[in-house]
């Protein structure tokens, strides 16, 4: 059993996310993954109602360039972006794989704090925000060959199933970041359908 105190995750940053996102996947969910994949709410707040100890842990922030894979009609190939890329834990076990996009356009006036976040939960922080508005959801899964699904086995999380996410473009001040959060093996968000397998 990996020890998370002891876990050097700063070198597995960045994992990044490659995917195929849809609004609509072709694949039916379980109404309990459905019901995690398309929360409007807080993810964070909603994991902290599940267990004692809510944490966040960085694998690693960096600026970079959008991507033609992660760009979107609101971020644009080629921006200047920070990357985050943080872990999810409630009670010491990785619920949540999120990756992040905030456009250094976006990072101004009240929303400059979002680069020094540190430990603290994003969601925490936009959620706090009369001026948040959240675009739609789009979902995509990953195949046991994928980053993400690697990340999980370097934390000792074997998969049993592919393993789902969802991205968001959400607007502060109406200025545009993207969050996106892959739930990993064992999550909460599975727990229906490995209690039917």
């Amino acid at each position: 059993m990996i020890s998370f105190v002891m876990f050097d995750y700063t070198r597995l940053f960045p994992v990044t996310l490659n995917a195929n996102w849809l609004t609509e996947p072709h694949l039916p969910l379980s109404p309990e993954l459905k019901s995690w994949l398309y929360d409007g709410g807080s993810l964070t707040a909603r994991l902290k109602e599940h267990c004692h100890q809510f944490e966040v842990i960085v694998l690693g922030q960096s600026e970079q360039l959008c991507s033609a894979q992660e760009a979107c009609s609101h971020i644009k190939e080629g921006e200047s972006v920070i990357v985050r890329e943080v872990l999810l834990l409630c009670d010491g076990k990785p619920q949540v794989f999120a990756r992040s996009l905030m456009p250094l356009s976006t990072l101004t006036g009240d929303e400059a704090c979002l680069a020094g976040l540190g430990n603290m939960p994003l969601g925490q922080a936009i959620f706090n925000s009369p001026h948040l508005q959240r675009g739609e959801f789009s979902v995509a899964k990953f195949s046991s060959q994928s980053n993400v699904a690697q990340l999980a086995e370097q934390l000792e999380l074997t998969p049993q199933h592919e393993l789902w996410g969802r991205r968001s473009i959400f607007f502060l001040h109406d200025k545009p970041l993207a969050v996106a959060e892959v739930f990993l093996p064992q999550a909460l968000a599975y727990q229906a359908m490995e209690a039917s397998a």
